[in-house]
C-alpha cells in the first residue's frame, strides 16, 4: 500500500430505479435522493436522464431543489454520467451531441460535480470504425476547453451500453479505448474505470487497470457477469435493441467475478484519491446497502 493512499470516498448509483426515475417517471429524484441518505456512502452519483425540468427557469429550479437535498444529508454529488453518441454519421447531430454533453458538463459544475462521465459513442454495424474514431476524438477535443473552464474533468468510460442505446459501445475493446486516450493526453480526460465492462469485453479487468491507471480518476463498482451457459462471444453477436441483454446479470458486489483485492491493491499503489461508485442494487436497496458494506471493508484494506 503507498504511504500516501488516501482512502477514496464512496457513492451509490441507482441502477435499480433507472427506468423508475428516466422512463415511467415514477420516482421523482428527489425520492431517490431520499433513499440514497439511508445508505453509508459520501456521495450519490447522477445521471442526465434524471433531470425533466423543460424552460431555464426550471432547470435552475430543479437543480436547486436536488443540491438542497444533497446538502441536507451532506452528500456529495461526485460524478454526473452522460451518454453522448459521438459515432454518429451526420455532422449536425455529432455537433448537437457535443452541445449537450457541455449542458452537462455546466449541470455538473452547478452541482459540486468533479467529473462528468463521457462516452464514445454506438458501434453502428454501417460506420467504419476508423472513421468513427476520428470523429469521437474530434468531438472530445471539442469539449476539452469546457471541461477546463468549468473546473470539472470528463471521465471516459470502458463502457458496454447505455441503457437506452440500440448497438453497444464503439470503445468497448481496450485498444480502441486507449487509442482514444492516447490522443488526447489531457488532464481534462481522465478515465472512469469499470471492471466489469472489461469482462463482458472478454478482457481482464486487472490487465486494463495497469495500462490506464495513470489516468483513473473514478471508478464504477459492479460484479456484473453472464449467465450460466452464455459466452462473450455469443453477447457480441447478439442484436438486443434497446436496453441490456437479458443474458446480463448484476448481483451483490464481492459475490461475482471481480477481484476487488487486486483492484485496489493497485489503485492505492498508484495514488488513486478519486471516487468509487456502487453500480449495482437492480434487485433493490438491500443489495445495495450489502455492496456498500462490503467495498468499505475493502477500501479500508487496501487503503487509510
Amino acid at each position: 500500500m503507498s504511504a500516501s493512499a488516501i482512502s477514496p470516498k464512496l457513492a451509490a448509483f441507482p441502477k435499480c430505479f433507472m427506468d423508475q426515475i428516466c422512463l415511467a417517471r415514477s420516482m421523482p429524484l428527489l425520492e431517490w435522493i431520499e433513499l440514497g441518505a439511508t445508505l453509508p456512502v459520501d456521495g450519490l452519483e447522477l445521471y442526465s436522464g434524471f433531470f425533466h425540468a423543460g424552460s431555464a427557469a426550471e432547470r435552475q429550479a430543479e437543480l436547486r431543489q436536488v443540491r438542497a437535498a444533497l446538502d441536507r444529508h451532506h452528500l456529495a454529488m461526485p460524478m454526473l454520467c452522460h451518454s453522448p453518441d459521438f459515432t454518429q454519421p451526420d455532422p449536425q447531430l455529432r455537433r448537437r451531441e457535443i452541445e449537450r454533453q457541455q449542458a452537462e458538463l455546466e449541470r455538473a459544475a452547478k452541482l459540486g460535480a468533479e467529473s462528468c462521465r463521457v462516452l464514445s459513442g454506438q458501434r453502428r454495424p454501417e460506420v467504419e470504425p476508423e472513421e468513427a474514431l476520428r470523429w469521437v476524438v474530434e468531438c472530445l477535443r471539442a469539449l476539452l476547453p469546457a471541461a477546463e473552464r468549468l473546473g470539472v474533468r470528463l471521465a471516459l468510460e470502458n463502457h458496454y451500453k447505455d441503457n437506452f442505446w440500440q448497438y453497444p459501445e464503439f470503445a468497448q475493446a481496450s485498444e480502441r479505448f486507449c487509442e482514444i486516450l492516447d490522443r488526447l493526453p489531457s488532464p481534462w480526460l481522465g478515465v472512469q474505470y469499470d471492471p466489469s465492462n472489461a469482462l463482458l469485453a472478454g478482457e481482464d479487468p486487472i490487465a486494463l487497470l495497469r495500462r490506464v491507471r495513470a489516468r483513473v480518476i473514478t471508478m464504477h463498482a459492479s460484479d456484473r457477469r453472464l449467465r450460466p451457459g452464455h459466452s462473450v462471444e455469443e453477447l457480441r453477436t447478439l442484436d438486443t435493441g434497446a436496453g441490456y441483454a437479458s443474458m446480463l446479470v448484476h448481483g451483490v458486489i464481492g459475490e461475482g467475478e471481480i477481484d476487488f483485492d487486486a483492484i485496489f491493491a493497485l489503485l492505492a499503489e498508484s495514488g488513486f484519491r478519486g471516487w468509487v461508485s456502487i453500480e449495482d442494487g437492480v434487485n433493490g436497496m438491500d443489495e445495495l446497502r450489502r455492496s456498500a458494506e462490503f467495498l468499505r471493508g475493502r477500501l479500508s484494506r487496501h487503503f487509510r
